[in-house]
Formats: C-alpha cells, structure tokens, sequence
C-alpha cells in the first residue's frame, strides 16, 4: 500500500509540472486579469464585476499580445511580446518551486537554487511555446525574383 502511495505522489507531481509548464505561456494574462479584478473589487464593483473586469482585462491582453504577435512583422517587436509573457512565466516558475522545495528541503541555499534553475527552465518553456505559435515565414522573403 505504501508503494501505491510512493506511486501516486510521483505521478502528481509529474501532472503539476506539466501543468506549470502547459500553463506559463499565460502567466502575462493571469496576472493583468488578477490586478484588473482586484482594482475593480478596491473601486466598488463588487466581487461579481471584479471578475468580469477580470477576465475581460485577461481576454484582451491574450488576445492584444497575439495579434501583436501574429501580424508585426519585426522580428524585435516579436522578441518583446516574447520576453513580455516569458518573464511573468519565469516568476510564476520560482516561487512554484520555491514553494515545494519549501517542503522538502531544510536548507535554504538549495530551496533557492531550485527556484532559481526552476525559473530559468519554466522562461524558456514559455518562450519556446511563444515561438512555436508564430506563422512561418514565407520561404523566399526577400530574394528579388528576375
């Protein structure tokens, strides 16, 4: 029974990774939806119109970024929206791990240098994510045709 137990913690484990990773593309849109609806809730609106606030703010800023994204040609605009979702991924990835090493490690020192690989791996994941969303390129772009 405690192997089935031993079993079962790994595969959760595994499934909340691959969450965390599945889910840091949309780090960027969490967070502008959460400051969106918490602003709305501190003017008034009520916890109901905080979370249509919420998810409106979130909706557009997903939709605004990939449109940007999608459609702007320079590829130094695309780098931007990139490293725009990529950075709250990567904060959301840190203090992840942070909070599970919390658990399982006594020393400090190793609970932040988990966080810290873990940021790193969870950035990239989003960026790579983000790259592989984009159209291609037409293959001969630029090449003058006589």
């Amino acid at each position: 029974m405690i192997f089935l137990g031993i079993l079962l913690c790994i595969a959760g484990i595994g499934f909340l990774c691959w969450l965390l990773f599945t889910l840091a593309v949309y780090a960027l849109p969490f967070f502008v939806g959460v400051t969106a609806g918490v602003w709305a809730y501190g003017t008034g609106t009520g916890p109901i119109g905080a979370f249509i606030v919420g998810i409106a703010a979130a909706g557009a800023t997903l939709a605004g970024c990939q449109f940007t994204f999608t459609f702007v040609r320079p590829v130094w605009v695309r780098l931007a929206v990139a490293l725009l979702f990529a950075a709250p991924a990567s904060i959301a990835g840190y203090h992840t791990t942070h909070g599970l090493a919390k658990l399982a490690m006594p020393s400090v020192g190793w609970q932040i240098a988990f966080s810290i690989i873990s940021a790193i791996a969870v950035g990239i994941a989003a960026w790579v994510r983000l790259l592989a969303m984009a159209p291609p390129e037409p293959a001969m772009r630029g090449v003058a045709r006589g």
